[in-house]
């Protein structure tokens, strides 16, 4: 089994300078022992701070974009130009901002029928990483976030996709959003070399408490995934999302973030 982090900032700003430090501290880990990175970017409000931040100095001129190849851990079923596409978020707060070969940018293509979607990205992750029938990719990082429902990627509560052990991406029918979302399946995820969520605000609490510390039910916290991750999982939490979690517990994993972007302890 891989190794569990916990760092706990003081809200919701410190949040994306902390992640930045380490993506960025991941990223030169990855060139030194494999020459190039791999990154499934999330989503959702959260992660905006951390990639305006990773488009800006000194963190656009730390990171190794020449070599890094950037995917995505799921995305809506929508046109890469609409409001609600996690592609359209990404390039207009980083893509678009860094020197990032266009070629090294793989998509999710959700214009098209979601099964196709699904099929066409698992046919992208499998030639861009050379993987052999029945391999699974191993990505430097993944980063995700955690909903209030517990779900985090696409992989909802009592969703088909959470039973899904050969497919490297699904299309993931959603009943309680009434629609399909992509999303990288749980073999990719633990398969990953690190993980990392990035998890904000009370109403997150609760859902933190399950993931990490609850009673064992995927079926209703999809987050609990990352229990079974091979490589290193970190989460990184406000106060707010870490107040249910057992104040021992706490005490320890808590980190100073008063470091140079890079540094990880």
């Amino acid at each position: 089994m891989g190794t569990l982090e916990i760092a706990i900032v003081q809200d919701g700003q410190a949040l994306a300078p902390e992640a930045a430090r380490r993506v960025t501290a991941i990223a030169r880990e990855q060139i030194a022992r494999h020459d190039q990175f791999t990154i499934a970017l999330s989503g959702g409000s959260t992660p905006r701070a951390l990639y305006h931040l990773l488009a800006a100095p000194p963190y656009r001129e730390a990171m190794p974009w020449n070599r890094t190849h950037v995917f995505f851990g799921d995305e809506r079923t929508v046109a890469p130009d609409d409001d609600q596409s996690n592609y359209r978020m990404a390039r207009e707060s980083l893509l678009d901002h860094v020197p990032l070969p266009y070629g090294q940018i793989h998509r999710i293509e959700a214009e098209r029928e979601p099964h196709e979607a699904a099929e066409s990205y698992e046919r992208v992750l499998r030639e861009t990483f050379g993987l052999e029938v029945g391999q699974v990719p191993a990505f430097g990082l993944i980063l995700l976030g955690l909903g209030p429902d517990g779900h985090t990627a696409s992989l909802f509560p009592n969703t088909e996709a959470l039973e899904e052990q050969r497919r490297l991406v699904v299309e993931n029918v959603v009943p309680q959003l009434n629609t399909s979302r992509i999303t990288l399946t749980i073999p990719v995820i633990t398969q990953a070399q690190h993980v990392m969520l990035l998890v904000s605000g009370v109403d997150k609490a609760d859902a933190v408490w399950r993931a990490l510390q609850g009673p064992y039910a995927l079926d209703q916290t999809p987050a609990q995934l990352v229990r079974e991750a091979l490589g290193r999982v970190c989460w990184v939490l406000d106060t707010a999302a870490a107040t249910r979690l057992n104040a021992g517990s706490v005490t320890e994993w808590r980190r100073s973030v008063n470091r140079e972007p890079g540094d990880i302890q």
